[in-house]
């Protein structure tokens, strides 16, 4: 009732507004016809939609009109604030939804919480962006909270997530057996969070639990689908087709619609040896489904994992004649026909990929294969038709032929590949690019500089080009000054690039400005763990004489990264940051 009182008030004010402003002349003032200001001494508005709030909505609405969510989502927050509106709160989480301010979003959507608790919609925003940043305990508890409202909390597809990215199912298991302890066993959907536990259980080897809840459902929920879902998907995962079948099929009777137990016996199948029974099943759910490609790529896709390729083709063929053939069945049947010696096969396979996103990885494919079959020049003389064929595509291919000649010590093969690339398309940014990195590989750093800034001057706007020369500069010389400049400027026009991060980092480091450099580094190496990254982070940690955690972050690291020269090099020039019990024996860089 507030939010359509407050809405009437918008509307009538801003009428009145501008009624008041048509009758009005446009260039006299109160003062021009001798009346002084009728508002001097007037108390302040303290309820209702006064001028301010007033304002603040009409700049909201007006900026939502025009594209600019991340304002007018403010005004909308603002004005929330002003008049305590979950309504006004809601406006601004869909404005925040477009504004591409994942920060303002989870803020508008907390507020919005906050002022409508029993509200579905802002606790599955909540449990939406928080599973997007991997934080799945707090998840996990908007989903219980709508549990406790009533509503469906899909927490075994919330583990089932959860599982695909690696969270530690663990504490995620914890919570839900806290859950259970005090959930009501009646309420509806309460299976769902017997099902998810049982998952997570599963996942973190309480085998006997997890079992032991599946069959305790078993003999209240007998003829629930999910149950037997669960059941045959956690008997793969422990490698038992044979239970994993017996469940699949006990699911299929009880829901003979479901194409997720179709799919689960065909897999079952396949892990039994049972290729026919796997093909009767996966015919099935095409006949079931209709001709869809993707869903043939899928199945083909099964077909492959278990090394089976001739049914495989069989599924693939029928799309190749199909005007909407995906490109990355083109792929498949490049990459089956490879495998079974069909090299001129593979070959017409892999260049009726289109230009797509499998486009590059087709092209490298096929050469990589007539290269392993010692055609070198043949793969050569295919790279260059398709260089002609796809002018667009053809700075990329330039440097397949390059990266190729390169792995085959054919280094001035490669340097002729590119001069005469770049002769055809001088105007190329890629290809002035990849000469220059060329360049800084053999060592020729001026000229390197002068490639990139003709590259900057064409496009001062090319953050990849002034991070390269900045981070150059910063770790190769002692131009600091200068290499902050450039770092600074590749890092306004991208904040979130984790390598202009840890460039920013590395060079602040060097200024010996070791505390403004460190949460540089960290965001870049929580955005992208890398073994030069987490180098540069161990030295700014020792360097601000936090020695325990920058030599947990080597020890670390070494384990994670099977090639790590930054950390090696750090090593020889630190000893003392080498882990127990290595003392800085560590094999030298080449």
């Amino acid at each position: 009732m507030r939010a359509r009182l407050l809405k009437t008030a918008l509307i009538t004010a801003t009428l009145a507004l501008l009624t008041a402003c048509q009758g009005m002349p446009m260039t006299q003032s109160a003062n021009d016809s001798g009346i002084d200001d009728p508002m001097r001494g007037a108390p302040p508005i303290t309820q209702g939609l006064d001028a301010q709030g007033l304002q603040t909505l009409l700049v909201a609405e007006l900026a939502g009109r025009r594209g600019q969510y991340e304002r007018a989502a403010q005004g909308y927050l603002d004005a929330a604030e002003r008049y305590d509106s979950a309504a006004l709160s809601e406006r601004a989480t869909l404005a925040a939804r477009f504004s591409q301010q994942p920060a303002l979003f989870e803020t508008a959507a907390r507020r919005w919480h906050k002022r409508a608790p029993d509200a579905e919609a802002p606790l599955r925003l909540l449990a939406s962006l928080a599973q997007q940043r991997g934080d799945w305990q707090a998840a996990l508890d908007s989903r219980l909270a709508l549990v406790a409202q009533g509503h469906p909390g899909e927490l075994a597809s919330f583990a089932e997530q959860a599982l695909t990215q690696d969270a530690d199912p663990q504490p995620l298991a914890i919570r839900l057996r806290q859950h259970l302890l005090i959930a009501d066993s009646d309420a509806p959907y309460a299976y769902d969070a017997v099902l998810a536990t049982a998952l997570l259980e599963a996942a973190n080897g309480e085998a006997a639990q997890a079992d032991s809840r599946l069959a305790e459902l078993a003999l209240t929920h007998p003829e629930l689908p999910a149950l037997w879902l669960t059941r045959a998907r956690i008997a793969m995962e422990r490698g038992n087709p044979t239970a994993a079948r017996r469940a699949a099929q006990r699911g299929l009777d009880i829901s003979p619609d479901d194409t997720r137990f179709l799919l689960l016996l065909a897999r079952s199948e396949l892990a039994l040896g049972r290729v026919e029974a796997a093909e009767r099943q996966t015919d099935r759910i095409l006949t079931q489904q209709g001709e869809q490609p993707e869903l043939r790529v899928g199945l083909a896709r099964l077909f492959l994992e278990a090394d089976q390729p001739a049914p495989a083709r069989r599924l693939l063929l029928p799309l190749i004649d199909d005007d909407t053939t995906p490109p990355v069945a083109f792929l498949l049947l490049g990459s089956i026909a490879e495998q079974q010696g069909e090299i001129d096969n593979a070959l017409l396979y892999y260049r009726q990929v289109p230009e797509s996103d499998q486009f590059l990885s087709s092209r490298l494919q096929a050469a990589r294969m007539l290269i392993d079959a010692n055609r070198l020049a043949d793969a050569l003389d295919f790279l260059r038709l398709e260089r002609l064929r796809h002018d667009d595509q053809a700075t990329d291919i330039v440097s397949l032929e390059v990266e190729l000649l390169d792995q085959e010590g054919e280094r001035a093969a490669a340097d002729d590949v590119l001069a005469e690339a770049r002769a055809r398309h001088p105007d190329d940014n890629g290809l002035l690019y990849m000469q220059a990195m060329r360049k800084f590989n053999d060592g020729d750093l001026e000229g390197m500089e002068a490639d990139l800034r003709e590259l900057i001057e064409r496009r001062p706007d090319n953050a990849m080009a002034l991070n390269a020369l900045g981070f150059t500069l910063a770790d190769m010389t002692t131009r600091f000054g200068e290499a902050y400049e450039l770092i600074e400027r590749a890092h306004r026009l991208a904040p979130d690039n984790p390598a202009i991060l840890d460039s920013l980092g590395w060079v602040l480091h060097k200024q010996g400005e070791n505390a403004r450099a460190l949460p540089y580094l960290e965001q870049a190496f929580a955005m992208m763990p890398d073994q030069e990254i987490a180098a540069h982070l161990a030295e700014v940690l020792w360097s601000l004489e936090r020695s325990a955690d920058a030599r947990r972050l080597v020890e670390r690291s070494l384990a994670r990264f099977e090639d790590h020269p930054k950390l090696t090099e750090l090593i020889q020039r630190i000893p003392a940051l080498a882990p127990e019990g290595l003392d800085g024996n560590i094999d030298p860089l080449p």
